[in-house]
């Protein structure tokens, strides 16, 4: 079975989670494709398939005989997608031939055009995969699955060597929690990798650390005719702490490991108000920078307003995998060497945002990611070609393969 073909099956199983859930997994319709995939993995032979009650799902091909003393390496991907465009049936449409130029999206009004995105140029003559335009296509991270059941299924079907491997697949890595409940012991890999990024070829082992703030402000309302010198208007206030932010620092206006402030959500009425932001850094210095750029606003403001007016909240989210990916380069030069053998440019990159992987890598598993051929993530734009996807198949399969020399 080709990987396009598996990832045709597996899209059309919704499966967004639930930011707002407080149940693990946040959405039970990733149980959906959860038990499919168990029947598909133990149909290839794996053995040890689990799928647990928080919807985690392992499995093991075990070593050819002869190289069980390889390391056992890993690969995970995650089974849920974005909750955005993904409120109804989800229909993928294949365009063969594609000739790079302007792509019309179903009937959605909506047109896939290298004007927006470049890389298009370059799958000229390629087989895309989109969806009608009104959906996600969903292959973050389902492309990812596609690929490690095929290089499953291709390691037995012709006979390649290979040490132990481990395979998992998780809920929940969009909204931040795949990794949470990961049981690492029950995976048993000395090394793995997430495959969830973007471009054939791409490998990741720097992301960005992260948290979440939140600023509750609380107002002070009285009638607008009798308001002078007493009203506190909190959704003004809100404006004020947005503009006391650097206007370039947001994700439209930075690029590679530069940092960005990303206001969310906001919500608010005279009487109090509501914003939330993702924080993010490569740099650990820089960071903790921003978060204290957040604390002065609340002390300045307070001490404007009155003690109170504001309140903020940082949560912690995910920290830079580098630090631990250091110590063990050869997870980096191997997939490096690997893409090389397979007629594929290595493209070594940040992560502008995180995987289910950095969490690991801190919890004891080094875990870099790895790209699967997919393009426009979270959105209706979203593609992929069959090609690339054929493409990465070819190079984790030689990836395995270095693992046993």
């Amino acid at each position: 079975m080709k990987a396009y073909e598996r990832l045709l099956k597996y899209v059309v199983v919704r499966t967004p989670s639930d930011e707002n859930s407080e149940t693990v997994p946040s959405s039970t319709c990733q149980f959906n494709l959860a038990r499919i995939l168990e029947a598909e993995m133990k149909e290839l032979g794996l053995t040890d398939v689990y799928l647990d009650d928080q919807c985690y799902l392992y499995g093991k091909l075990p070593a050819t005989a002869g190289y069980e003393d390889k390391p056992a390496l890993g690969f995970i991907a995650h089974m849920d997608t974005v909750s955005d465009f993904c409120d109804h049936d989800i229909t993928p449409v294949i365009t063969e031939n594609y000739d790079g130029e302007e792509l019309a999206l179903g009937d959605s009004g909506l047109v896939l055009s290298p004007t927006t995105f470049s890389h298009l140029k370059d799958l000229k003559g390629r087989t895309l995969i989109t969806s009608d335009g009104t959906t996600v296509l969903g292959a973050d991270d389902k492309a990812g699955i596609a690929e490690i059941l095929t290089l499953i299924e291709r390691l037995q079907t012709e006979k390649i060597p290979h040490g132990p491997l481990c395979v998992a697949f998780t809920p929940d890595e969009e909204i931040g929690t795949g990794a949470s409940h990961f049981d690492i012991e029950r995976f048993g890999a000395d090394y793995a990798y997430t495959m969830d990024g973007s471009t054939e070829g791409e490998i990741q082992y720097e992301n960005f650390n992260a948290c979440k703030a939140q600023f509750d402000i609380k107002g002070f309302n009285v009638h607008p005719g009798t308001s002078k010198d007493t009203m506190i208007n909190a959704s003004l206030v809100a404006m004020e702490i947005n503009s006391l932010l650097p206007g370039m620092e947001t994700p439209r206006g930075t690029e590679d490991y530069e940092g960005f402030y990303h206001l969310t959500s906001m919500s608010g009425e005279c009487a109090e108000a509501q914003l939330n932001y993702i924080v993010r850094d490569h740099n650990k210095d820089f960071f903790e920078a921003r978060k204290n750029t957040l604390r002065l606003i609340e002390k300045n403001l307070n001490e404007k307003w009155g003690e109170g007016t504001v309140t903020l909240t940082i949560t912690d989210q995910y920290k830079n995998m580098a630090e631990i990916i250091a110590n063990c380069m050869h997870l980096v030069d191997n997939a490096k060497t690997a893409c090389e053998n397979t007629g594929i440019t290595p493209l070594v990159i940040p992560i502008r945002g995180g995987t289910d992987g950095c969490q690991l890598s801190f919890r004891g598993l080094p875990c870099p990611n790895l790209g699967t051929g997919g393009h426009a993530y979270h959105g209706p734009y979203e593609h992929i070609t069959v090609e690339g996807m054929d493409k990465t198949v070819d190079m984790i399969t030689e990836l395995v393969t270095l693992y046993t020399k």
